[in-house]
Protein backbone atom coordinates (compact mmCIF):
# COMPACT_ATOMS: atom_id res chain seq x y z
CA UNK A 1 0.00 0.00 0.00
CA UNK A 2 6.07 -0.66 0.30
CA UNK A 3 7.09 0.34 3.44
CA UNK A 4 6.91 2.23 6.60
CA UNK A 5 6.25 -0.69 8.88
CA UNK A 6 7.26 -3.49 6.54
CA UNK A 7 3.74 -4.90 6.44
CA UNK A 8 1.39 -2.18 5.24
CA UNK A 9 1.92 -1.72 1.58
CA UNK A 10 -0.22 -1.15 -1.44
CA UNK A 11 -3.01 -0.06 -3.06
CA UNK A 12 -5.23 1.08 -0.43
CA UNK A 13 -6.41 -0.54 2.76
CA UNK A 14 -9.44 1.37 3.88
CA UNK A 15 -9.52 1.74 7.58
CA UNK A 16 -7.02 0.99 10.26
CA UNK A 17 -3.65 -0.66 10.02
CA UNK A 18 -3.73 -4.23 8.73
CA UNK A 19 -4.61 -6.99 11.13
CA UNK A 20 -3.35 -9.77 8.89
CA UNK A 21 -2.14 -10.40 5.36
CA UNK A 22 -5.19 -12.47 4.39
CA UNK A 23 -7.65 -9.87 5.66
CA UNK A 24 -5.78 -7.08 3.94
CA UNK A 25 -5.53 -9.02 0.68
CA UNK A 26 -9.28 -9.57 0.73
CA UNK A 27 -10.01 -5.89 1.20
CA UNK A 28 -7.53 -4.89 -1.51
CA UNK A 29 -9.22 -7.30 -3.90
CA UNK A 30 -12.63 -5.84 -3.05
CA UNK A 31 -11.25 -2.34 -3.50
CA UNK A 32 -9.96 -3.33 -6.94
CA UNK A 33 -13.29 -4.89 -7.91
CA UNK A 34 -15.58 -2.10 -6.72
CA UNK A 35 -13.40 0.78 -7.92
CA UNK A 36 -12.16 -0.78 -11.17
CA UNK A 37 -13.95 1.76 -13.36
CA UNK A 38 -12.34 4.67 -11.52
CA UNK A 39 -8.88 3.10 -11.65
CA UNK A 40 -9.32 2.60 -15.39
CA UNK A 41 -10.27 6.26 -15.77
CA UNK A 42 -7.03 7.29 -14.05
CA UNK A 43 -4.85 5.09 -16.25
CA UNK A 44 -6.68 6.34 -19.37
CA UNK A 45 -6.01 9.96 -18.34
CA UNK A 46 -2.24 9.57 -17.91
CA UNK A 47 -0.45 12.03 -20.24
CA UNK A 48 1.98 9.52 -21.74
CA UNK A 49 3.89 10.69 -24.80
CA UNK A 50 4.15 7.11 -26.09
CA UNK A 51 2.78 3.82 -24.81
CA UNK A 52 5.23 2.59 -22.16
CA UNK A 53 6.71 -0.87 -22.45
CA UNK A 54 8.38 -0.96 -19.03
CA UNK A 55 6.25 -0.07 -16.00
CA UNK A 56 6.96 -0.29 -12.26
CA UNK A 57 4.06 -0.51 -9.79
CA UNK A 58 5.39 0.64 -6.39
CA UNK A 59 3.39 -0.79 -3.53
CA UNK A 60 1.31 -2.99 -5.81
CA UNK A 61 -0.67 -4.80 -3.13
CA UNK A 62 -2.64 -7.61 -4.79
CA UNK A 63 -2.41 -5.94 -8.20
CA UNK A 64 -5.26 -3.50 -8.78
CA UNK A 65 -2.96 -1.03 -10.50
CA UNK A 66 -0.82 -3.71 -12.12
CA UNK A 67 -3.73 -5.27 -13.99
CA UNK A 68 -5.29 -1.92 -14.91
CA UNK A 69 -1.96 -0.84 -16.42
CA UNK A 70 -1.53 -4.13 -18.29
CA UNK A 71 -4.98 -3.62 -19.81
CA UNK A 72 -4.31 0.02 -20.65
CA UNK A 73 -0.91 -0.70 -22.25
CA UNK A 74 -1.12 -4.11 -23.96
CA UNK A 75 2.53 -4.13 -25.04
CA UNK A 76 3.88 -3.35 -21.59
CA UNK A 77 5.44 -5.48 -18.90
CA UNK A 78 4.99 -4.53 -15.24
CA UNK A 79 7.41 -4.98 -12.37
CA UNK A 80 5.18 -5.19 -9.29
CA UNK A 81 6.89 -4.26 -6.01
CA UNK A 82 5.53 -4.83 -2.52
CA UNK A 83 6.75 -5.73 0.97
CA UNK A 84 4.14 -8.48 1.43
CA UNK A 85 4.97 -11.96 0.13
CA UNK A 86 1.30 -12.94 0.51
CA UNK A 87 0.15 -10.05 -1.67
CA UNK A 88 2.70 -10.89 -4.34
CA UNK A 89 1.66 -14.57 -4.27
CA UNK A 90 -1.93 -13.50 -4.84
CA UNK A 91 -0.91 -11.17 -7.66
CA UNK A 92 1.07 -13.92 -9.43
CA UNK A 93 -1.85 -16.33 -9.07
CA UNK A 94 -4.19 -13.78 -10.61
CA UNK A 95 -1.74 -13.12 -13.43
CA UNK A 96 -1.66 -16.83 -14.23
CA UNK A 97 -5.46 -17.01 -14.21
CA UNK A 98 -5.63 -14.11 -16.67
CA UNK A 99 -2.88 -15.48 -18.92
CA UNK A 100 -0.64 -12.52 -18.07
CA UNK A 101 2.15 -14.27 -16.15
CA UNK A 102 4.70 -13.56 -18.88
CA UNK A 103 4.03 -9.81 -18.56
CA UNK A 104 4.46 -9.56 -14.79
CA UNK A 105 7.59 -9.65 -12.66
CA UNK A 106 7.20 -9.45 -8.89
CA UNK A 107 9.79 -8.05 -6.51
CA UNK A 108 9.51 -8.20 -2.73
CA UNK A 109 11.14 -5.20 -1.12
CA UNK A 110 10.90 -2.73 1.74
CA UNK A 111 11.38 0.55 -0.10
CA UNK A 112 12.41 2.35 3.08
CA UNK A 113 15.56 0.26 2.93
CA UNK A 114 17.93 -0.49 0.08
CA UNK A 115 16.13 -0.56 -3.24
CA UNK A 116 16.28 -3.64 -5.46
CA UNK A 117 17.31 -3.46 -9.10
CA UNK A 118 14.12 -2.41 -10.88
CA UNK A 119 15.63 -1.88 -14.32
CA UNK A 120 14.66 -4.28 -17.09
CA UNK A 121 16.91 -7.01 -18.49
CA UNK A 122 18.24 -4.45 -20.98
CA UNK A 123 19.17 -2.23 -18.01
CA UNK A 124 16.78 0.46 -19.24
CA UNK A 125 14.63 2.26 -16.70
CA UNK A 126 10.83 2.20 -16.78
CA UNK A 127 8.94 4.73 -18.86
CA UNK A 128 6.16 4.78 -16.24
CA UNK A 129 6.19 4.39 -12.46
CA UNK A 130 2.80 4.03 -10.73
CA UNK A 131 2.49 4.69 -6.98
CA UNK A 132 -1.10 4.39 -5.82
CA UNK A 133 -1.87 5.04 -2.14
CA UNK A 134 1.63 3.87 -1.33
CA UNK A 135 3.79 6.98 -1.13
CA UNK A 136 2.24 8.07 2.18
CA UNK A 137 3.48 4.82 3.75
CA UNK A 138 7.11 5.74 3.14
CA UNK A 139 9.16 6.98 6.07
CA UNK A 140 10.87 9.50 3.77
CA UNK A 141 8.72 10.18 0.67
CA UNK A 142 11.21 12.76 -0.60
CA UNK A 143 13.92 10.10 -0.76
CA UNK A 144 11.52 7.79 -2.57
CA UNK A 145 10.68 10.44 -5.15
CA UNK A 146 14.34 11.24 -5.80
CA UNK A 147 15.07 7.53 -6.24
CA UNK A 148 12.18 7.18 -8.68
CA UNK A 149 13.42 10.16 -10.69
CA UNK A 150 16.84 8.54 -11.03
CA UNK A 151 15.21 5.22 -11.97
CA UNK A 152 12.95 6.55 -14.73
CA UNK A 153 13.96 6.38 -18.36
CA UNK A 154 14.55 9.80 -19.98
CA UNK A 155 11.18 11.50 -20.38
CA UNK A 156 9.52 8.91 -18.16
CA UNK A 157 6.37 9.61 -16.18
CA UNK A 158 5.58 9.16 -12.48
CA UNK A 159 1.93 8.80 -11.49
CA UNK A 160 1.13 9.34 -7.80
CA UNK A 161 -2.38 8.49 -6.65
CA UNK A 162 -3.56 9.66 -3.23
CA UNK A 163 -6.79 9.16 -1.34
CA UNK A 164 -8.67 12.09 0.13
CA UNK A 165 -9.72 9.76 2.91
CA UNK A 166 -10.98 6.26 3.51
CA UNK A 167 -14.32 5.46 1.87
CA UNK A 168 -17.64 6.06 3.54
CA UNK A 169 -20.51 3.64 2.99
CA UNK A 170 -23.48 4.65 5.15
CA UNK A 171 -25.87 7.59 4.78
CA UNK A 172 -25.23 10.41 7.25
CA UNK A 173 -28.37 9.57 9.22
CA UNK A 174 -27.48 5.89 9.62
CA UNK A 175 -27.81 3.75 11.54
CA UNK A 176 -31.12 4.94 12.87
CA UNK A 177 -30.19 4.47 16.53
CA UNK A 178 -26.80 6.21 16.16
CA UNK A 179 -26.80 8.67 13.21
CA UNK A 180 -23.33 9.78 12.12
CA UNK A 181 -21.71 6.63 13.49
CA UNK A 182 -19.32 6.19 10.58
CA UNK A 183 -17.91 9.72 10.80
CA UNK A 184 -17.34 9.35 14.54
CA UNK A 185 -15.49 6.07 13.94
CA UNK A 186 -13.18 7.73 11.44
CA UNK A 187 -12.64 10.67 13.78
CA UNK A 188 -11.64 8.24 16.53
CA UNK A 189 -8.77 7.06 14.34
CA UNK A 190 -7.62 10.49 13.22
CA UNK A 191 -4.92 10.96 15.85
CA UNK A 192 -3.55 7.47 15.29
CA UNK A 193 -3.31 8.04 11.57
CA UNK A 194 -1.68 11.43 12.09
CA UNK A 195 0.98 9.75 14.21
CA UNK A 196 1.64 6.67 12.08
CA UNK A 197 0.84 7.97 8.58
CA UNK A 198 1.64 11.69 8.67
CA UNK A 199 1.80 11.95 4.86
CA UNK A 200 -1.61 10.41 4.16
CA UNK A 201 -3.77 12.78 2.13
CA UNK A 202 -0.78 15.00 1.27
CA UNK A 203 -0.65 17.41 -1.63
CA UNK A 204 2.20 15.77 -3.52
CA UNK A 205 2.72 18.65 -5.97
CA UNK A 206 5.31 20.51 -3.83
CA UNK A 207 7.08 17.26 -2.91
CA UNK A 208 7.32 16.31 -6.57
CA UNK A 209 8.77 19.71 -7.45
CA UNK A 210 11.30 19.47 -4.64
CA UNK A 211 12.44 16.09 -5.97
CA UNK A 212 13.11 17.55 -9.42
CA UNK A 213 9.84 16.71 -11.15
CA UNK A 214 7.44 19.01 -12.95
CA UNK A 215 3.78 18.25 -12.46
CA UNK A 216 2.42 17.86 -15.96
CA UNK A 217 -1.11 17.05 -14.89
CA UNK A 218 -3.29 16.82 -11.81
CA UNK A 219 -6.78 15.39 -11.59
CA UNK A 220 -9.22 14.66 -8.78
CA UNK A 221 -12.08 12.24 -9.30
CA UNK A 222 -15.10 11.89 -7.06
CA UNK A 223 -16.04 8.29 -6.43
CA UNK A 224 -19.65 7.31 -5.84
CA UNK A 225 -20.53 3.68 -6.41
CA UNK A 226 -24.14 2.78 -5.65
CA UNK A 227 -24.44 -0.41 -3.66
CA UNK A 228 -27.94 -1.29 -4.89
CA UNK A 229 -27.70 -4.66 -6.61
CA UNK A 230 -23.92 -4.77 -6.11
CA UNK A 231 -23.04 -7.46 -3.58
CA UNK A 232 -19.35 -6.53 -3.71
CA UNK A 233 -20.15 -3.12 -2.19
CA UNK A 234 -21.75 -4.84 0.80
CA UNK A 235 -18.73 -7.11 1.30
CA UNK A 236 -16.42 -4.13 0.89
CA UNK A 237 -18.37 -2.19 3.52
CA UNK A 238 -18.38 -5.18 5.88
CA UNK A 239 -14.62 -5.68 5.62
CA UNK A 240 -13.87 -1.97 5.88
CA UNK A 241 -16.09 -1.37 8.91
CA UNK A 242 -14.69 -4.49 10.55
CA UNK A 243 -11.18 -3.06 10.26
CA UNK A 244 -12.50 0.30 11.42
CA UNK A 245 -13.93 -1.39 14.51
CA UNK A 246 -10.61 -3.09 15.22
CA UNK A 247 -8.79 0.23 15.15
CA UNK A 248 -11.36 2.50 16.79
CA UNK A 249 -13.00 0.29 19.44
CA UNK A 250 -10.96 1.61 22.36
CA UNK A 251 -11.89 5.22 21.58
CA UNK A 252 -15.59 4.71 20.80
CA UNK A 253 -18.56 5.52 22.99
CA UNK A 254 -20.14 2.28 24.22
CA UNK A 255 -23.36 3.06 22.34
CA UNK A 256 -21.44 3.59 19.11
CA UNK A 257 -19.55 0.35 19.59
CA UNK A 258 -22.80 -1.53 20.16
CA UNK A 259 -24.30 -0.02 17.00
CA UNK A 260 -21.19 -0.90 15.03
CA UNK A 261 -21.23 -4.49 16.27
CA UNK A 262 -24.87 -4.74 15.18
CA UNK A 263 -23.90 -3.68 11.66
CA UNK A 264 -21.08 -6.24 11.59
CA UNK A 265 -23.27 -9.13 12.81
CA UNK A 266 -23.90 -10.84 9.47
CA UNK A 267 -26.51 -13.11 11.01
CA UNK A 268 -28.50 -10.35 12.67
CA UNK A 269 -31.36 -8.19 11.39
CA UNK A 270 -29.19 -5.05 11.50
CA UNK A 271 -26.38 -6.50 9.35
CA UNK A 272 -24.81 -4.10 6.92
CA UNK A 273 -25.29 -6.79 4.27
CA UNK A 274 -29.06 -6.35 4.61
CA UNK A 275 -29.00 -2.63 3.87
CA UNK A 276 -30.11 -1.29 0.49
CA UNK A 277 -28.74 2.24 0.99
CA UNK A 278 -24.99 1.61 0.84
CA UNK A 279 -22.65 3.49 -1.48
CA UNK A 280 -18.89 3.85 -1.76
CA UNK A 281 -17.97 7.53 -1.43
CA UNK A 282 -14.45 8.94 -1.58
CA UNK A 283 -12.07 10.98 -3.74
CA UNK A 284 -8.82 10.13 -5.50
CA UNK A 285 -6.25 12.59 -6.80
CA UNK A 286 -3.56 11.70 -9.32
CA UNK A 287 -0.45 13.71 -10.12
CA UNK A 288 1.46 12.96 -13.34
CA UNK A 289 5.00 14.28 -13.16
CA UNK A 290 8.21 14.38 -15.16
CA UNK A 291 10.92 16.87 -16.03
CA UNK A 292 10.12 19.80 -18.25
CA UNK A 293 6.39 20.27 -18.80
CA UNK A 294 3.83 22.92 -18.01
CA UNK A 295 1.14 22.36 -15.41
CA UNK A 296 -2.38 21.62 -16.51
CA UNK A 297 -5.31 20.59 -14.38
CA UNK A 298 -8.34 18.49 -15.22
Amino acid sequence: MNHASHTHTHGHAPACEPSGSHDQAEILDLDADVLAEHTDSLTAWLPVTAAPRRIVDLGCGTGAGTFALLARFPDARVTAVDASAAHLDRLRERARELGLADRVRTVRADLDGEWPDLAGPDLAGPELVWASASLHHMADPGRTLRTVRALLAPGGLLAVVELAGFPRFLPADAPRERPGLEDRCHAALASRHAEHLPHRGADWGPELAAAGFTVEGERTITVHVDGAGNAAVGRYALSSLGRLRDGAAAALDARDLTALERLLDTGGPGSILRRDDLAVRTERTVWAARAGASVRRA
